[in-house]
């Protein structure tokens, strides 16, 4: 395989897995959409330096008259990427996928990207297997690419390494809040990696105040996802007793005026469509809605 002016030609028929030399492709088709691929590009980024060993992740393609029209990135998530394809090529396409996936080891836990895309994905995917363990069909996905509507909180700041036993909990309660479940089942070592891990790359943003003589986060968000120029926020998060006490708004503002100096031009997320007090907020901020996400837990 080869690729020309980011295209990987040479493929063969059909979905396969992917090596090194496809990421220039697919990260060509994330092009398409950088909000709604932010995802995957994200770590295809890192694969492009480093190599997909080197970042845990696997990609699969799929290719018609050997051009690249579908991409999946493999790891705790199955995100797929496959923009401007006609109804019927992306069937075949999802079908291809379905049909690797059967015979590859499963390495993810969640499918998570454009709604109609990962819905369709499921279906196909589904057939035989146990019900999801949730699914969240209708994710608005927001963008902001310009300054902030309202003020910044001053102190929303980048964490530092040495408050990761205080930011560690609140992610803790965040992530169970949302999903139902502690990530630190089985002891967490994997999640508090990844705690560590934003910190350490300044994408973790709190908000500290002091609690009784002890420091407390009562705001806080991650830059998680940061490629072709979006960075995406994930896990906000109020401590739940300064709830309805204003650091929603000037909080997002903050996080958005870091993200758009530090690290891209366009910052994006997504909510669930029932939290409605999170969106009126993401809309006060001047973040306004460009798709929707799909999030289904296995």
């Amino acid at each position: 395989m080869t690729t020309v002016a980011g295209r990987a030609t040479g493929l063969r028929p059909g979905a396969q897995v992917l090596g090194d030399d496809a990421v220039p492709a697919a990260l060509a088709l994330c092009a398409v959409d950088p909000v709604a691929a932010v995802l995957a590009s994200a770590r295809l980024e890192l694969a492009a330096t480093g190599g997909l060993a080197r970042t845990g992740n696997e990609l699969w393609g799929y290719a018609e008259d050997g051009q690249l029209l579908a991409v999946v990135l493999v790891s705790a998530n199955l995100v797929p990427v496959a923009p401007g394809l006609d109804r019927r090529t992306r069937a075949r396409a999802l079908a291809g996928f379905a049909e690797l996936a059967a015979r590859r080891p499963r390495s993810y836990s969640s499918l998570v990207g454009p709604a109609e895309l990962v819905m369709d994905l499921w279906q196909v995917l589904s057939d035989g297997r146990a019900p999801a363990r949730d699914v969240r069909a209708d994710q608005p996905s927001m963008v902001i690419d310009g300054p902030p509507r309202v003020a910044a909180d001053p102190l929303v700041r980048t964490s530092r390494p040495a408050e990761l036993d205080i930011v560690l909990p609140a992610c803790v309660r965040m992530f169970t809040e949302e999903v139902g479940y502690s990530p630190m089942s089985g002891g967490g070592a994997g999640y508090t990696s990844r705690v560590r891990g934003l910190i350490a790359a300044g994408r973790s943003l709190v908000r500290v105040e002091d609690d009784k003589g002890a420091p407390r986060v009562v705001f806080k968000a991650e830059l998680a996802a940061v490629g072709l120029g979006v960075a995406q926020v994930q896990g906000v998060w109020v401590t739940p007793d300064r709830r309805g006490t204003g650091l929603s708004e000037p909080g997002m503002a903050a996080v958005v005026r870091l993200a758009q100096r530090d690290l891209a031009p366009v910052v994006s997320l997504y909510a669930n469509v029932y939290n409605t007090r999170a969106i009126a907020a993401y809309l006060a901020v001047g973040f306004r809605q460009v798709g929707t996400y799909a999030t289904i837990q296995l």
